[in-house]
């Protein structure tokens, strides 16, 4: 008897110390997701305000501040520079991201971990840091604040998504396709553009899209390379929010909200986004 209860007080004491630590988190991942999520709804109830300023609960319901956006000419000033810097950033991101992929993703040597190393180092940099050491740079070589240098900024910082999801797509691909496709005649850039690219193009637009969001809504690399004339719509929806509680900020960010939810299905569909973030 005493030979076959311990056996059963062992699994039993297994199957308590697994359930205690699917009990812990998930109570850890339901605090987690109340933290991320509360913000966002309260965000979107309030846009419906019928009153002048942000109260939570609302004293009425209204779809007048929504409305008013088409009259607030300085968000909309803000957001084109924005979408434009974001755009221009993204596709740099992409041609540099994408060469500097393929020269390293499957090369041993000290170099290709250095360059990996050297091109995700903007992930690593507290984003306050580089945007006062971008600033710093510009002015000692004579350079201005100007768009041009809050592209270069958002740039740097938005590579290592391209870089990370390209590089991650081109280690799963077979390089026995590459080399049948070079014994029947192919060139590099005719395997690159028939062979490679269609099979890491879910990387690439991946990464494209993570760049993006991060371009559009990045605020320490703004706040220091660009200039009085380019007003970036991050900076511009604080100032407001800081300096008179603007109800038609909470509206834009609603529209926001469903905007970026629905890139991100629309992401999910086309290029599994995520699978790349896992």
């Amino acid at each position: 008897m005493s030979d076959h209860a311990k056996p059963v007080s062992g699994s039993r004491r297994i199957d308590f110390d697994a359930l205690s630590f699917r009990i812990v988190m998930t109570g850890i991942a339901l605090m987690a997701l109340v933290l991320l999520v509360a913000p966002t709804v309260v965000v979107i109830w309030v846009s419906f305000t019928s009153g002048y300023s942000l109260k939570f609960p609302p004293p009425g319901y209204s779809l007048r501040w929504y409305a008013e956006l088409w009259n607030a000419w300085q968000l909309q000033f803000a957001m084109m520079n924005s979408l434009t810097v974001a755009a221009w950033a993204t596709g740099l991101s992409i041609l540099l991201g994408v060469s500097a992929s393929l020269g390293i993703a499957r090369s041993p040597t000290l170099t290709a971990k250095v360059l990996d190393s050297l091109f995700l180092s903007p992930l690593v940099l507290p984003a306050l840091a580089f945007g006062l050491s971008s600033l710093m740079f510009f002015s000692m070589i004579g350079v201005p604040v100007s768009p041009l240098t809050l592209i270069i900024g958002h740039t740097v910082v938005s590579v290592p998504f391209v870089v990370r999801n390209t590089v991650a797509s081109l280690a799963q691909m077979n390089p026995s396709l590459l080399e049948a496709s070079s014994s029947l005649g192919a060139g590099r850039w005719y395997g690159f553009r028939r062979v490679t690219l269609p099979l890491i193009r879910p990387g690439i637009m991946a990464g494209g899209f993570i760049a993006f969001m991060a371009s559009f809504d990045n605020v320490p690399v703004s706040l220091f390379l660009r200039d009085a004339a380019t007003d970036m719509l991050p900076i511009r929806m604080w100032q407001d929010l800081e300096g008179r509680l603007d109800v038609t900020v909470a509206a834009l960010s609603g529209v926001l909200i469903v905007v970026t939810i629905g890139l991100m299905l629309v992401m999910e569909r086309v290029a599994g986004l995520s699978k790349r973030l896992t």
